[in-house]
């Protein structure tokens, strides 16, 4: 039996069960009504933690890159200090209502770093300059040349040399460090000639374009350089310090994992260490590396590094770096094949190799402290030389595996109408193919050297091109040998001197 009520002003039916219970029917409005508010609910709460994820990513970023945060304060900042020249009508007025060109200015010019801003700053008024002063003169011979020849030079001009500038962006020099001038300077000229044509007063109005850009460039260097600086000289010091640590994780995690036993790899069977896998960071630094070297040229002298300070050795220490990380990837790679080199060979070159691979890595550790410090060390030769002794010792090990290991003589392989023929013992093929493993991954361990050996040779130059200073406790062990010999020569005259008794 259906029985209806009205509930606060609603129709409600009830069903009656002979079991006692009863129950509700929902009007279809209701529940159309129930599910919109259910799908807008779980919208606005995906919405919501969307933007909770976003923010708590940034705020991560923020922490761990706090560099980041202060660029985009510096940015706010500048265009702050810019935008007066727009609200301020003594201001305003000064630029000729061309206030715009200065804030947009800022917009483009200012960079993370202060040798991109530099750049980007010069590029640009440069090159505002010479394409302002340049129309100028342009525009004066067409004047002078009456108002039938004036449209035609004008658009020759234009032609040529907007052709000219962006054909010299092609040119390696001057793409690398001019590019952004070279296209201001097609924007300036075709601006200020093409504008001329209608415009009386185009002095004036290339005199406000400069000087907006001046106010804007100015302003920039002036925060980069001041507020909490971030140069890029610094950056890529500290990144050339960042992959020779990390070469040298990956050589001695890479050789570790291939004489480990047993029980260690199945304990490690997840997956490769980070610290062995930083070598990667190194083979994709090269870009990084030349924006950075580009940049800190036109940076002036700041913290230990001089004006002129030999950025491009930098270049030339990542590129060895890049070499030796090739090595320690093929040596990854072996290490990873399928084909493993047998037990006996592995513990007859295990102590060798580990010899070789902890000279090696010395030797690279000795350079970052180098770089750090920016001194000179006399016991990088020192250890140099006892890598290349760990490189004869290994080749000698090599050379000296026990002839037990190739097995006896089973039985021959010989042709039925050659009785003379010279015997081949079938265990030689076996024992070739088990050598194969071990002997490419002793190849690869020398070459790491021989390319380490490069990158110091490299940090060597560099310590010399930027006369590092040779570090203090260096400095101490020189002076005593003096002090002492000059005491024993003291001595030696006063035993000269004196009477014999």
């Amino acid at each position: 039996m259906a029985n209806a009520k009205q509930v606060s002003g609603k129709l409600e039916w009830r069903i009656n069960v002979p079991d006692g219970t009863s129950n509700v029917l929902v009007p279809e409005s209701d529940q159309l009504v129930n599910k919109a508010w259910l799908w807008l609910k779980g919208l606005l709460c995906g919405l919501v933690l969307k933007i909770w994820r976003f923010l708590y990513k940034a705020w991560n970023l923020g922490v761990a890159e706090p560099k980041k945060v202060i660029h985009g304060v510096k940015v706010g900042l500048s265009l702050l200090l810019v935008s007066f020249f727009y609200y301020m009508r003594p201001l305003y007025d000064g630029v000729g209502g061309n206030a715009m060109w200065a804030v947009m200015t800022v917009v483009v010019v200012f960079e993370s770093t202060v040798g991109a801003t530099l750049c980007k700053s010069i590029n640009r008024a440069t090159g505002t300059f010479l394409a302002g002063s340049l129309a100028l003169g342009v525009q004066w011979i067409a004047n002078k040349s009456g108002e039938t020849f004036e449209p035609i030079i004008i658009g020759i001009s234009v032609f040529l040399l907007a052709s000219a500038a962006t054909f010299s962006r092609f040119i390696p020099s001057v793409k690398t460090r001019f590019d952004y001038g070279a296209m201001i300077f097609i924007l300036t000229f075709s601006l200020v000639t093409v504008s001329g044509y209608r415009v009386d007063k185009l002095l004036e109005l290339a005199y406000q374009r400069l000087s907006t850009v001046a106010i804007g460039t100015s302003l920039c260097i002036f925060i980069t350089m001041v507020f909490c600086p971030i140069w890029a000289g610094s950056g890529l010091h500290d990144l050339i310090l960042c992959n020779l640590e990390k070469l040298a994780d990956s050589l001695d995690g890479c050789v570790g994992e291939c004489f480990k036993d047993d029980k260690t790899k199945l304990r490690n069977e997840e997956g490769p260490s980070k610290r062995m896998q930083g070598y990667k960071c190194v083979l994709n630094s090269k870009a990084t590396e030349e924006v950075m070297a580009n940049f800190a040229r036109w940076e002036p002298a700041h913290g230990r590094f001089n004006f002129r300070h030999p950025w491009k050795q930098y270049l030339k220490i990542g590129a060895s770096m890049r070499n030796c990380a090739y090595c320690i990837e093929a040596l990854n790679s072996c290490i990873n094949s399928e084909i493993q080199a047998p037990d006996y060979l592995k513990k007859h070159l295990s102590d060798v190799c580990m010899l070789l691979s902890t000279n090696s890595s010395e030797v690279l550790k000795e350079l970052v402290i180098i770089m750090k410090t920016l001194t000179k060390s006399s016991k990088i030769e020192l250890l140099i030389g006892e890598m290349n002794s760990a490189v004869q010792k290994l080749q000698d090990s090599l050379n000296s595996v026990p002839n037990s290991f190739i097995g006896p003589t089973v039985s021959t392989l010989q042709a039925p109408n050659e009785a003379n023929r010279e015997t081949i013992p079938k265990t030689a093929i076996t024992s070739l193919l088990d050598v194969f493993p071990m002997a490419s991954l002793v190849y690869l361990l020398i070459q790491i050297a021989a390319r380490i050996e490069g990158i110091a040779d490299a940090v060597d130059q560099l310590a010399g091109l930027a006369e590092f200073k040779l570090a203090m406790d260096e400095n101490c062990k020189q002076k005593k040998p003096t002090n002492k010999s000059t005491s024993d020569n003291q001595d030696h005259e006063t035993m000269k001197t004196s009477p014999r008794v």
